[in-house]
């Protein structure tokens, strides 16, 4: 018999130690994203997100290897794994996906809307933070191959899984490519919903 799945309720509260932690990660991250709009993100120094964020330079880097990684760090990739293993095991694959990432989507938008359209944006307009996304998307596709094997009981290594994983998360990248080239003109869970609609159904029939 499979263990029972757990939730956040089902977890002891944080303690005093982990609440600081949370704590100096927001006030690094809050402080990366308020100096690069105020000055660009080339200008913007370790040192002067320290400084901001009334840390040491050490602190920064403790938490955060590079630049890079404080724009791009999403810490709510578990959160949404969990998300996805609760599902009906019943359910299509694709009405799953779109229920987990409607749900991360409304989150990072009820939350942190300008952050959210910033890092979509520097992503597009900087070469190192795009090729550090291209990374983490890649670390991502590996969870959610392993996520996706639990619930069809396919190999997390066979070619199959690993090429639906990563076309998954390579859709998901464009549409938020498109969503920041196109000034976020458009609602970015109408383009989650494309760009899954196009893994399941294939490319729309062109003009005549």
């Amino acid at each position: 018999m499979p263990a029972p799945r757990t939730t956040p309720a089902d977890r002891p509260p944080l303690g005093l130690r982990e609440r600081k932690k949370i704590k100096t990660r927001q006030a690094i991250r809050g402080a990366t994203y308020a100096l690069i709009e105020e000055q660009g993100y080339d200008a913007t120094t370790i040192e002067q997100i320290a400084d901001r964020a009334e840390v040491s330079p050490s602190t920064v880097f403790r938490y955060f290897p590079t630049k890079e990684d404080i724009v791009i760090t999403d810490e709510r990739d578990p959160v949404m794994l969990e998300e996805l293993r609760a599902r009906p095991q019943g359910e299509s694959w694709a009405d799953t996906l779109r229920h987990v990432m409607r749900k991360a989507l409304d989150l990072s938008l009820a939350e942190e809307p300008g952050v959210t359209r910033l890092r979509t944006r520097l992503g597009v307009e900087v070469p190192a933070v795009r090729a550090r996304m291209n990374e983490s998307t890649a670390a991502t596709g590996l969870l959610l191959r392993e996520a996706l094997a639990e619930r069809s009981g396919l190999d997390p290594d066979g070619l199959e899984l690993r090429v639906f994983a990563m076309s998954v998360m390579g859709g998901l990248m464009e549409a938020a490519h498109y969503w920041a080239e196109t000034g976020h003109r458009d609602d970015i869970r109408d383009l989650v919903d494309r760009a899954l609609d196009v893994l399941e159904h294939g490319l729309p029939t062109g003009k005549p």
